[in-house]
């Protein structure tokens, strides 16, 4: 009987800090935002503290489903007021009411979420859960500039230009270590689905998602230093610029 109740103590005590660690990380006035990169993710959202932020694929837009046990595990962001895009990041915030009054930060219509598991700044171990939660990140945000005697050409959401590697494969990328240094691909956590997109994915050796396009993985040049550079264009005659 005593170890009983010593194991149900001991469960409450559990549930109760996860429930005060969930509620000390949804309620930020005006939260801030920042953009943190990952190896295997690329860039992505983070609230306070540093924490991943996370969407949830059975939400529809501006609307959140995650309520009761779904949000002591996944705490909503909460908000007072509209907070700010990190410097760069494109996109568009809003705020979402919840069933209770509350706002909901959300990004391009998905709201945002914590992870009750992930202890430090950094973890993203909410990666995946359940194929539906996915940490957020502006991969899908491509888009396109002109660049003179280039013509028009596909830039990532940092402005920086993106290549081809015409020694790929569709949707099979042939760039690993000292090629992946040199040209380290455009990653994603997750890409949603838009009907009549070129943009996709493929999957790297190490599990990482690479953005493709028309079935060609994209990648950066380590020597172009800022947005605007083309100067990976026509290296050894494998490496151009992506047209859109």
């Amino acid at each position: 009987m005593t170890q009983i109740t010593t194991v149900r103590t001991a469960a409450l005590a559990l549930f109760a800090s996860l429930s005060l660690a969930s509620s000390t990380l949804a309620s930020a006035a005006t939260p801030q935002l920042d953009l943190r990169q990952n190896a295997k993710l690329g860039s992505i959202l983070t609230g306070e503290k540093g924490m991943t932020l996370y969407l949830y694929t059975k939400d529809t837009p501006n609307v959140t489903n995650c309520y009761e046990q779904c949000a002591v595990a996944w705490p909503p962001l909460l908000a007072d007021a509209l907070p700010k895009l990190p410097a760069g990041m494109p996109g568009k915030l809003s705020l979402v009411k919840r069933k209770d009054g509350a706002q909901q930060v959300a990004y391009n219509g998905w709201p945002l979420y914590y992870w009750i598991r992930d202890q430090k700044a950094g973890d993203t171990t909410g990666q995946d859960v359940g194929k539906v939660w996915y940490a957020v990140n502006p991969g899908s945000t491509i888009s396109s500039v002109k660049g003179g005697e280039l013509g028009e050409y596909l830039v990532a959401p940092s402005g920086m230009t993106l290549y081809l590697f015409t020694k790929d494969e569709k949707n099979v990328s042939t760039c690993y270590d000292g090629c992946a240094a040199a040209w380290p691909p455009l990653l994603t956590a997750y890409l949603p689905a838009e009907k009549g997109s070129k943009l996709g994915t493929t999957a790297r050796k190490d599990g990482a998602l690479q953005v493709t396009y028309d079935g060609q993985p994209l990648y950066f040049w380590a020597k172009d230093s800022k947005p605007g550079d083309t100067t990976g264009q026509n290296v050894g005659k494998v490496w151009f610029v992506v047209k859109p």
